[in-house]
């Protein structure tokens, strides 16, 4: 019998399998890649982990006596698709928004910052913030990683524009329209200032920190964006990550901090990326190589 599933597999597998098999596999293979790694980019991942238990739990329920619960898991089915627009609605619309206006080659297009342009971003964001913090003026960047800040940037003005320390200043300076708001760096670019950002609901935070430390707060509660914050009080300079805040830092312990937080993260996606190829294609590649050297 495995001598007959043997020469079954040696001689007509191959054959059934073709070019368009294969480009078919390759575009599936493409398309759920891409759908995993904008979700991952979101807090969408976490209701995409609920989705996948949910149909677990079903899974069970149908092959268990659980009358109630699979009644109960079928009807909710019937009213899935509902709920998951409703759940992906931020990115369906961000999907078919670069659909409608023309740019369809960017719908799955994964646009990342070089390490070169973060380098000169921490840099001028560094030589600013010690100017500023020198003078006290009031200064408050967020520096988006994998979750995207589009309904964020959306509350200010859109820019699209390198990080430089002299207009960092000007953005900021007391009396420019824009100062109030916050900054939102994306990929080693300005790509919106004057953006309004949400506050912290953390009720043990200090009375000393003002409306821009608690905004700060708020928005690396709310992603895993890191924020960079000037106190218009005392000049003193602090960072927000995953809803802690670090106060009066030097620019130096500054720089250091947006060195390891951005250009790790930013060495880890390459690295992900270089080896997140198609893995069926990858298996080929490999058994061609060991054929070869046979």
């Amino acid at each position: 019998m495995l001598e007959e599933i043997q020469m079954y597999l040696q001689t007509k597998l191959p054959m059934s399998i073709q070019l368009w098999d294969l480009l078919d596999i390759s575009i599936l293979s493409l398309l759920i890649y891409k759908g995993l790694w904008m979700l991952r980019k979101t807090s969408s991942g976490r209701l995409l982990r609920g989705i996948i238990i949910l149909v677990m739990a079903m899974w069970l329920s149908s092959v268990t006596p659980l009358t109630a619960t699979s009644f109960l898991l079928n009807e909710f089915v019937q009213v899935g698709i509902l709920v998951l627009v409703v759940l992906f609605q931020p990115e369906l619309r961000r999907m078919l928004e670069r659909v409608g206006s023309g740019r369809l080659g960017l719908v799955f297009a994964s646009n990342r910052a070089t390490p070169m342009d973060l380098e000169a971003a921490i840099t001028e964001t560094t030589l600013a913030y010690t100017d500023m913090s020198r003078d006290k003026v009031g200064a408050l960047m967020v520096f988006e990683r994998q979750n995207l800040l589009d309904d964020v940037i959306k509350t200010g003005t859109a820019l699209d524009c390198a990080v430089n320390s002299e207009l960092l200043k000007n953005i900021f300076w007391n009396k420019a329209p824009m100062h109030d708001g916050a900054v939102i760096v994306r990929n080693g670019r300005i790509v919106g200032a004057g953006c309004m950002l949400p506050l912290s609901g953390n009720v043990n935070l200090s009375r000393e920190l003002g409306m821009r430390h608690r905004a700060g707060i708020g928005m690396s509660e709310h992603s895993d964006a890191v924020v960079v914050i000037v106190s218009e009080e005392n000049g003193s300079i602090s960072a927000a990550v995953g809803g802690m805040l670090k106060r009066h830092l030097a620019p130096e312990t500054l720089e250091r901090l947006l060195r390891n937080e951005l250009l790790n993260d930013s060495e880890e996606e390459k690295k992900e990326k270089k080896g997140s190829s198609l893995p069926f294609l990858s298996l080929f590649l490999d058994r061609d190589k060991k054929e070869t050297a046979k």
